[in-house]
């Protein structure tokens, strides 16, 4: 059954859709042991701007639109209720989504948080950085960004694993981690695991400045050590041979390009948390392929991550 059993689904009162709901309440038909709750962030900048009200009037307004969307949410909740769900809501008032809800996550042990997602434009992504973004960067618990509630029968989990690092022990846990819930999802879902992994190319700047150095001798023994360490994987998680791919290239690239040809239903990697302004300008792996991925993201954290959000 699912390792998750208390899960935060975030909520977006603009949209008539909600996949993560759906994705998250299809989860709870499978296992009795899970709660849902379902989490709003609002916030109206002009209710702390205007000075022609009084700090008090300004809380009575805050509070009718947080009783407003506690009401509508409410509402979203109870046919699930009527199902014998388990299900709760919670209605919070602060200016930054993703914090309130990773502040949420701490007071009240959450172990994932199901959110919908879409593509970002670019542009936007770069000047203001997106809540999924920072819920990947900065969430202390797994993250599954759905785009499309669907889950067909026998569909694809594409587990994307750094072979590279084999030797770390950080990594090492984490590849053992994204394998671990896949199998578990796999399970319950009935659904097939898929594994992938990138090879880099010979670094130029070597090629440049050593005339000796053989970047064809290079690219196989990279290759041979990738898809011995691939395989090896698999045979712990009994992957079948046709189910294991590795390809040369970068990650995001790579990860996107086998989900695509499987046409998977979820893609499982490990995201890193960045702060500074290398997280502000650039994204990491995860980021890049939810961008470009038809299907649905689940990014989980190495052992021992803290949150740099605290309560």
């Amino acid at each position: 059954m699912f390792n998750f059993h208390n899960i935060l689904v975030y909520i977006d009162p603009t949209k008539e859709s909600q996949p993560a709901l759906e994705r998250a309440v299809d989860f709870a038909k499978k296992d009795s042991k899970i709660k849902l709750t379902l989490f709003v962030c609002c916030y109206d900048l002009s209710f702390e701007m205007t000075s022609l009200s009084s700090s008090e009037e300004q809380q009575t307004m805050r509070s009718i639109v947080v009783k407003e969307n506690q009401e509508w949410l409410n509402t979203l909740a109870a046919p699930y209720k009527e199902q014998g769900i388990h299900i709760a809501t919670q209605v919070v008032w602060h200016h930054r989504p993703f914090q309130a809800a990773i502040i949420e996550i701490l007071k009240n042990e959450y172990d994932l948080v199901i959110k919908s997602t879409h593509q970002h434009p670019k542009l936007s992504a770069i000047l203001f950085t997106p809540t999924d973004w920072n819920l990947l960067r900065k969430c202390p618990v797994p993250v599954l960004l759905v785009k499309h509630p669907s889950w067909p029968e026998n569909s694809n989990i594409l587990c994307a694993i750094d072979c590279k690092s084999i030797q770390d022990d950080e990594h090492h846990e984490l590849n053992a981690e994204i394998l671990k819930e896949a199998q578990s999802i796999a399970t319950t879902l009935n659904a097939n695991m898929h594994l992938v992994n990138a090879y880099p190319t010979p670094p130029m700047n070597i090629m440049l400045e050593l005339p000796e150095f053989d970047p064809i001798n290079y690219e196989n023994d990279l290759q041979k050590f990738h898809q011995k360490t691939l395989n090896e994987y698999a045979q712990s998680y009994n992957i079948p041979a046709p189910q294991v791919h590795l390809k040369q290239g970068l990650a995001e690239d790579v990860i996107c390009e086998v989900a695509n040809e499987i046409d998977a239903q979820l893609v499982i990697l490990g995201s890193v948390g960045r702060t500074g302004l290398s997280a502000t300008l650039l994204g990491h792996t995860a980021e890049q392929v939810i961008d470009n991925i038809n299907c649905n993201l689940l990014a989980l954290k190495p052992k021992g991550f803290i949150s740099p959000i605290t309560i």
